[in-house]
């Protein structure tokens, strides 16, 4: 299980995220007001905390946000999971879809501090299931597939099956 500590959107392309506190998923589109919805795999961006964390220790003064993740969660490590995970969150669910992503043209982060963490830390979901997510929330792995493989998770729901 991970804690959600931040629920950051941006109103509109090419502006920082900030931390909302809560905010609604749509189903098939992502965050409710974040510039970067739509129908494409990569509607929500994830981080974990524990990277931004060590990120901060290293000297960097970084908010909520500032790498343009949607969700900021303690106590997953997001890289280590393989596309096609399922996460639920109250009656979100989000699918893995894409691991790390290019900075593009270095991006204000390692213009300021030399280093940015979204592409090696950072994945991407799509929405499956809509709903409200805060601050303080559990996030869950509903299923976590190796490779090739397709099974649910005992007690798993039929969402992201393919």
């Amino acid at each position: 299980m991970g804690r959600v500590r931040a629920v950051c959107i941006s109103e509109k392309k090419g502006t920082a995220k900030r931390n909302v506190g809560k905010c609604n998923f749509l189903e098939d589109f992502g965050l409710e007001n974040d510039a970067h919805g739509g129908k494409w795999h990569r509607q929500v961006s994830l981080l974990s905390y524990e990277a931004v964390e060590a990120f901060r220790a290293r000297g960097a003064q970084v908010e909520d946000g500032a790498f343009g993740e949607n969700l900021l969660v303690e106590g997953f490590d997001f890289k280590s999971f393989p596309v096609g995970t399922i996460f639920t969150c109250n009656d979100v669910v989000l699918e893995l879809t894409q691991i790390g992503k290019k900075c593009h043209s270095e991006c204000e982060i390692f213009k300021q501090v030399g280093d940015c963490i979204m592409p090696r830390e950072g994945v991407f979901a799509r929405v499956l299931h809509g709903g409200t997510i805060q601050t303080g929330d559990e996030l869950y792995v509903r299923e976590k597939r190796e490779s090739g493989e397709s099974g649910k998770a005992e007690g798993c729901s039929d969402y992201g099956q393919r």
